[in-house]
């Protein structure tokens, strides 16, 4: 089953300048989708077109084969937008965790149970009662993901959802987001880091700096085309780059898959 069927999307800023043209886009279920392009591409225009947050211009998204808009399925659907501050609007962050909950008229209990479990998953238990405003932007940017996640949702859009996030943060947020995948969530994740893409995602939909898709399939496939991401204004993943510069065909994605091949090669020279 399709998650999500974009078609033929075009939005316009009010100022008659097109963000996006002509985007058609199907995401099956389970699928974890990248939208890679350079800043200004629309990517973030995009995510909240498909999150139903804006009217387009023209076409149209429909969820789970069904004609139900996004507003009519909010405890289906989640968007963590670029600036999580936006995200924040209760007096702590307690309160922000249990909002969505409470509006899905979810048991007390249980969403007392979801709001420990997140915050301990997502390291918030010494902020749940401080106000959002006065976190950092990596701590808004978790407590914005656990309120969406608070929900449970089947699909879950992310905007740049590792950018002012610590190192070791980080790493929470994204063995959080391979638990949710592993359970079934749908995931889209808009960036400009290609290096971050082989970490969250299979398939990259990459647009262009017209807000065009260019070229949409799977990783691999993409991020070993250097010249084409160049050309739309995206810098390879730094460890592909370097091996494809060096001549060496089959090019690692990351440097989990580069230290692999370099013990493989080291392993060959012993023997």
């Amino acid at each position: 089953m399709n998650t999500l069927d974009a078609r033929d999307l075009s939005f316009a800023y009010p100022d008659g300048t097109t963000a996006l043209e002509g985007i058609g886009l199907t995401i099956e279920a389970g699928e974890r989708v990248a939208i890679l392009g350079p800043n200004g591409a629309g990517k973030s225009t995009l995510l909240s077109l498909l999150a139903g947050l804006r009217e387009p211009a023209s076409g149209e998204v429909r969820y789970f084969g069904t004609d139900e808009s996004a507003d009519d399925l909010r405890d289906r659907i989640a968007h963590c937008p670029q600036t999580p501050a936006d995200y924040l609007f209760n007096a702590t962050v307690r309160e922000d965790l249990e909002y969505g909950p409470a509006q899905l008229g979810i048991d007390r209990r249980e969403a007392d149970e979801r709001v420990d479990a997140l915050a301990s998953e997502f390291d918030l238990n010494g902020l749940l009662e401080k106000p959002p405003f006065r976190l950092s932007g990596g701590e808004q940017r978790r407590a914005a993901l656990a309120a969406a996640l608070a929900v449970e949702p089947d699909l879950l859009l992310l905007d740049e959802p590792v950018a002012d996030v610590d190192a070791d943060h980080r790493a929470t947020i994204l063995d959080a987001l391979d638990r949710r995948h592993e359970a079934g969530t749908t995931i889209v994740v808009s960036t400009p880091d290609a290096d971050l893409v082989p970490r969250v995602a299979d398939r990259v939909v990459l647009l262009d700096r017209e807000g065009s898709i260019v070229r949409d399939g799977p990783v691999r496939a993409v991020l070993t085309d250097g010249d084409l991401l160049r050309d739309v204004g995206v810098s390879p993943p730094r460890v592909t780059d370097a091996f494809s510069r060096a001549g060496l065909d089959d090019p690692p994605l990351t440097v989990a898959d580069a230290v692999d091949r370099l013990a493989d090669v080291t392993d060959d020279a012993e023997r």
